[in-house]
């Protein structure tokens, strides 16, 4: 690989910590973590990196009014509140060589610009080094779609199959909506891009998706466990079994969360979150879950607003997220 910035479509992390060198006995997130700008590149060896993080800072292309945009700085600013080392589970995430990459570069009103560049960036990434794990920090959930079209342009020959944690089928109508928040698992369907049986979600409940939606998933096969069903046995059987069953199925796993996945009393900042959601230790332990399966080659975080959020308690739940999933990743490498 040339030794130059890899992505002419992305701009360096807008906020970076200080990474000291070497890294203190017991280092907190944001000193472990390795942010990349064009002097850093030349003298990185992209095969010892294990995940390469991205923020995609768009939020224009959501149904209904959005900071989520605001996101991946957000995430950034907050690492500096964990440590690396996972007590529950006795891992020390220092073993993963994580790089941030920084952000796909938007424009400010032009939103199938702002796509194509999402979807560029993905490619990009599989092609310069497809053995790290890209790690998505969004942004609305439209760039799910764009992102897992990136992969499939990348790698045309793989079948694809998608882990959505979610409140919502995000089955809308593309000719009344476009290509949005509410839409993206439906592009996916529709582009070609993937099969609706290579589809589970788990988690939508209550009163919060129409029938019609659901017609739609049942008439193209999408898999989707009510978050009332998943506990019966418990949403870590649920996402067990997704896994298991969508394994057989595809190549590639592609674990999609959306924040609004979480009870609105534990997600504040979640745009589209609800009475009656999962709770955080739900959350977390699905997403480690689907963090030591061999089959999960990417991951996204999406729909969470920092400017609505209550003392941090979204964006620190989001951090939480990323970090069990990495917990999953590191046990399933060792």
């Amino acid at each position: 690989m040339e030794n130059r910035y890899p992505y002419p479509l992305l701009n360096p992390p807008a906020f970076r910590w200080h990474r000291p060198d070497p890294l203190p006995p017991d280092p907190q997130v944001h000193q472990w973590i390795e942010p990349l700008d064009e002097n850093r590149v030349k003298n990185l060896d992209w095969s010892e990196v294990d995940v390469t993080l991205l923020g995609v800072p768009l939020s224009r292309s959501s149904i209904s009014a959005s900071g989520a945009s605001e996101n991946p700085d957000a995430l950034r600013r907050a690492w500096k509140g964990f440590a690396t080392y996972n007590l529950e589970e006795e891992v020390d995430l220092t073993s993963l060589k994580v790089v941030d990459l920084g952000d796909v570069r938007q424009h400010v009103t032009d939103i199938p610009t702002c796509h194509r560049n999402i979807t560029e960036a993905m490619e990009a990434m599989r092609k310069h080094h497809p053995q790290t794990l890209p790690l998505t920090m969004g942004g609305d959930h439209s760039i799910t779609a764009m992102l897992v079209k990136g992969w499939k342009k990348a790698h045309p020959e793989e079948q694809i199959g998608l882990l959505q944690l979610d409140t919502h089928f995000d089955l809308r109508s593309l000719e009344d909506f476009g290509p949005a928040n509410g839409t993206p698992i439906r592009n996916l369907i529709e582009s070609g891009t993937i099969r609706g049986e290579d589809v589970c979600n788990i988690g939508p409940h209550g009163f919060f998706n129409a029938r019609t939606l659901k017609e739609y998933a049942i008439e193209t096969g999408v898999r989707y466990i009510t978050l009332k069903e998943a506990r019966k046995e418990g949403v870590d059987h649920a996402v067990r079994e997704a896994l298991e069953v969508l394994s057989d199925r595809v190549d590639t796993l592609y674990l999609t969360v959306d924040m609004d996945v979480l009870d609105i009393g534990f997600a504040p900042g979640a745009p589209a979150a609800t009475p009656g959601g999962m709770r955080t230790d739900e959350l977390f332990e699905a997403v480690r879950i689907a963090g030591t399966h061999s089959r999960v080659k990417a991951m996204d975080l999406v729909c969470l607003d920092p400017l609505r959020d209550v003392r941090e308690a979204t964006v620190k739940a989001g951090v939480h997220v990323m970090l069990s999933f990495l917990t999953g990743l590191v046990q399933r490498k060792s």
